[in-house]
């Protein structure tokens, strides 16, 4: 393992209001046809018509797939890709939430390198050509996937979220504009907030943190908590909405360059075979996860507790970090996260899928990043807790 830090982003970020106005002229730069991936709500809205309208203002030709339905599969990749190449596509931009980039992301790597996107998973091939040029345009203030190197995609065959990383993935350009936020329903607001939110913390107590990263998850966390009630409470607080998008960018670059840890690792095989939206799984299980893991990053969930409560400045470590639990479960009771149970999920087929669970979570690698590693029994009994977790009780969770 290298002993020195590594910190990747996109070639360009544009961030701010009306950003999306200049996405003809980027689109320029790098192409002469784009496909837009994006869904059908998008297009409901305008977005997507409004998009082609400023790529053909810089006489950008367009084609469009709209099949991104819910977390991306490999199926939604094969569809796209078969439209990249049927319309002679040079550039791929994406709009929309977490699933519509990361499809695009996928498009973008094997375009070029060929294969199937589950090759690419664990580095058993490793892409050596040059991605085709991908310009995200967010509209949820959550996943970070507009500035990561990461894509995670559903194999429909075995019911794996394949998450995979390699610098190809980086997109070319990020747009991060508020106000295509603005459309975003108050659940998606919270799941995506609640989401960024965990990006942030966990980049910040992930055993691979660094200088670069700790920077922009303090920043992110600082963001987060400082705008995601605000958003909630009132979708069209621009400001609110400007904050978030700007926080869930930087925690998307803190993690991409640190890691993620036991929630993320928890939260990929839940949406696999219960198919929660994945802004969801990882509010669902945050707050059971920091209870489990507080005493081994106390230090760092300090700093988290004292953005909550600028008085807990004048608190020991210990009590901020206690601040800062209990601050995300109260959160996420002001947020109506459910949990596990209250999202619908049986409780007999979620106890079957314990073990299967548990093992994928723990084959992604991502908690062994987390402060306190956790063994498979520990994972099981995780997902027990937070299958019936009340959001206003103060109990801890797994005893050490």
């Amino acid at each position: 393992m290298e002993n020195y830090a590594v910190l990747r982003t996109p070639q360009t970020i544009l961030y701010g209001p009306n950003a999306f106005d200049a996405v003809g002229k980027e689109a320029a730069l790098r192409g002469k046809k784009a496909l837009i991936i994006s869904d059908h709500i998008m297009e409901s809205l305008g977005n997507v018509g409004n998009l082609r309208d400023k790529l053909a203002s810089e006489r950008i030709e367009s084609a469009v797939y709209l099949g991104v339905k819910s977390e991306p599969t490999d199926i939604y990749v094969d569809e796209a890709l078969t439209v990249f190449k049927n319309e002679n596509c040079d550039l791929i931009i994406s709009l929309g939430g977490g699933s519509c980039i990361d499809t695009a992301k996928a498009v973008a790597v094997v375009a070029t390198n060929g294969g199937y996107i589950g090759d690419y998973m664990g580095g058993k091939t490793l892409a050596k050509v040059a991605p085709v040029p991908h310009i995200t345009l967010p509209t949820t203030a959550g996943t970070g996937s507009e500035a990561t190197d990461v894509t995670v995609i559903t194999n429909t065959s075995n019911d794996v979220k394949m998450m995979i990383k390699q610098p190809v993935f980086m997109p070319t350009v990020a747009i991060v504009d508020p106000l295509l936020t603005l459309s975003s329903p108050k659940s998606v607001t919270a799941a995506t907030g609640v989401d960024a939110l965990s990006h942030a913390v966990e980049a910040y107590i992930s055993r691979r943190s660094q200088p670069m990263t700790d920077m922009l998850a303090l920043s992110a966390m600082e963001l987060i908590v400082g705008n995601l009630k605000a958003a909630y409470d009132d979708g069209n607080n621009v400001d609110a909405r400007e904050g978030m998008s700007l926080g869930a960018m930087q925690a998307g670059m803190a993690f991409t360059n640190s890691s993620v840890c036991l929630v993320h690792g928890m939260s990929r095989p839940i949406g696999a075979l219960f198919h929660v939206p994945h802004g969801f799984s990882n509010a669902m299980l945050l707050p059971a996860v920091l209870e489990f893991s507080k005493e081994y990053c106390v230090d760092r969930l300090a700093d988290l507790g004292r953005y909550f409560d600028p008085s807990a400045k004048s608190l020991s470590n210990e009590e901020a970090a206690e601040i800062a639990v209990q601050s995300v479960k109260k959160l996420c009771l002001d947020l109506n996260i459910p949990n596990l149970k209250g999202w619908g999920i049986d409780r007999e087929k979620f106890e079957a899928s314990l073990d299967k669970m548990a093992e994928d979570a723990l084959a992604s690698g991502s908690p062994q990043n987390n402060p306190r590693v956790p063994t498979k029994e520990e994972i099981k009994e995780l997902y027990r807790v937070a299958y019936n977790y009340d959001y206003s009780t103060q109990s801890s969770v797994v005893s050490k």
